[in-house]
């Protein structure tokens, strides 16, 4: 009678190790699942990202090129011919021996 005894034990030995074999597997399987899931949300943030990179890099280039702009327009207004044309279109004012012609 113990060598049956013993058969069942070591039959319910095995059952329980195919259960917790089972199981193991089970929980790997989801945690594959998971950070498969994750590393797709963080590759499409990660497009999004550069997307935004990239629209920030070609902001900074044309608010470069504004500065510029505004540093070469900086130096024109001290100029004297930026003087005489404003006082021209916004004054009026001529120089001597000009001759203004007014359309009516």
């Amino acid at each position: 009678m113990k060598r049956k005894s013993r058969k069942k034990v070591a039959f319910r030995g095995k059952r329980q190790n195919r259960f917790g074999m089972f199981l193991v597997s089970a929980v790997v399987l989801m945690l594959l699942a998971v950070i498969s899931v994750n590393s797709y949300t963080l590759k499409q943030k990660q497009q999004e990202y550069l997307s935004t990179e990239a629209a920030l890099d070609a902001q900074i280039a044309e608010e470069e090129n504004r500065s510029t702009e505004l540093e070469e327009f900086k130096k024109y207004t001290q100029t004297q011919a930026y003087i005489e044309e404003v006082a021209k279109e916004k004054l009026g004012l001529v120089r001597e021996g000009e001759i203004v012609f007014k359309m009516k």
